[in-house]
Formats: C-alpha cells, structure tokens, sequence
C-alpha cells in the first residue's frame, strides 16, 4: 500500500462524528502510567500563591489546569488585585511554608489533596483534584480555603 500524502488521510468507514470528537477529546489516563503528583501538588500550590499575591501570571500556570479551573484561578486573581489596588497595597513575593501533603486516589487517575500551606499571618489549605490527561496530571479543581 502507498502512502498517503499529508493532509489527505483516511478515516475507517466506521469513525462517525461521535466517535471522531471522542478520539481528539482529552483521553483518560492510569495512574500506573502517571508520575508521582507530590512535586506537582507542591509546585502548583506555590504557583497559586504567587498568581494570587500579584507575582506570576495565570498563563503560566494554564498547562497544569483545565479549562473550568482556570477560569476560576483567573477570576480568583482579579479580584485580589482589585483588594489590593483599593488598599494601595502593591503586589509583593509571598513568604510561604509547605507544612504538609495529603493526598488520596478515590478512582485510577484520580488524586484529590489538600496541601497545608503556613502564611506570615495565617495558615491555608489549598485543595486540588488531579486527573490523568493525555498522560500528565491536570487540576480539574482548585480552591484555596
């Protein structure tokens, strides 16, 4: 059989419109094919921190997350800059402690924390739901309590 040039590809027969839009959706992965989620739980909790302290911007942080998170992130952030704009107070590195980890696999490639974070004023909690994308973790929920 000859090869085909590029960009005149076949589909099977059988590939419909459902099938099509499924097979380029995110596809599920298993956690025996996923790196540990500790370093990606500590180092996006520490991305989080910085976005909301004005330091990063959340484009940086947009190949960890999906695209509801995101959102949530980028409202999250607005609102802390306008907190500190009506303050006066400008946008300063954040001082913060990674005291703990904790997380649990409710279902294959499925990892929901929370990570305990010590603040110069108070401690936080960052809460995080990962999942198997495309062979790579993902937050599909992020919240900071």
């Amino acid at each position: 059989m000859a090869p085909t040039p590029a960009g005149t590809a076949r589909l099977p027969a059988a590939v419909g419109p459902v099938e099509l839009s499924e097979f380029f959706a995110p596809q599920h992965t298993s956690s025996e094919v996923l790196p540990d989620p500790e370093p990606l739980l500590t180092n996006l909790t520490r991305g989080v921190l910085e976005v909301l302290s004005g330091q990063r911007e959340v484009d940086q942080l947009a190949r960890w997350l999906t695209e509801d998170a995101y959102r949530v992130l980028v409202t999250r952030a607005n609102l802390a800059t306008r907190a500190r704009s009506a303050r006066g107070v400008p946008a300063s590195r954040p001082v913060h402690a990674i005291l703990s980890v904790h997380h649990s696999s409710p279902a294959d490639g499925v990892v929901e924390a929370v990570v305990i974070v010590a603040g110069p004023a108070r401690t936080r909690a960052v809460a995080m739901r990962l999942e198997g994308m495309d062979r790579r973790w993902r937050a599909t929920s992020l919240a900071l309590l």
